[in-house]
């Protein structure tokens, strides 16, 4: 003999019927966190904070990093090398 017991009920409500603990507050808690900590995160992908981490103090600037990256692929124009012919 088999019985089959069709129940229609929400999550709450089965959650109430078996005594388990209402857990919404502290599901909201951790999403609000989780959101905050994301929200972080992606701010500090933008392409401006990713040069200031990236670049060293004295380089910050996007210009004085374009001038040593160009003197550097430069021939001729090294530090150190002043005479030209």
């Amino acid at each position: 003999m088999k019985f089959s017991i069709d129940i229609e009920c929400t999550p709450e409500e089965a959650r109430a019927f078996f005594g388990l603990p209402d857990v919404k507050p502290m599901q909201d808690a951790l999403m609000a966190q989780l959101q905050e900590r994301l929200s972080a995160g992606l701010a500090a992908t933008e392409p401006d904070a990713l040069l200031r981490y990236w670049l060293p103090l004295g380089m910050q600037n996007l210009e004085q990093f374009q001038r040593a990256f160009w003197s550097g692929m430069t021939p001729g124009e090294r530090s150190g090398d002043e005479s030209k012919s």
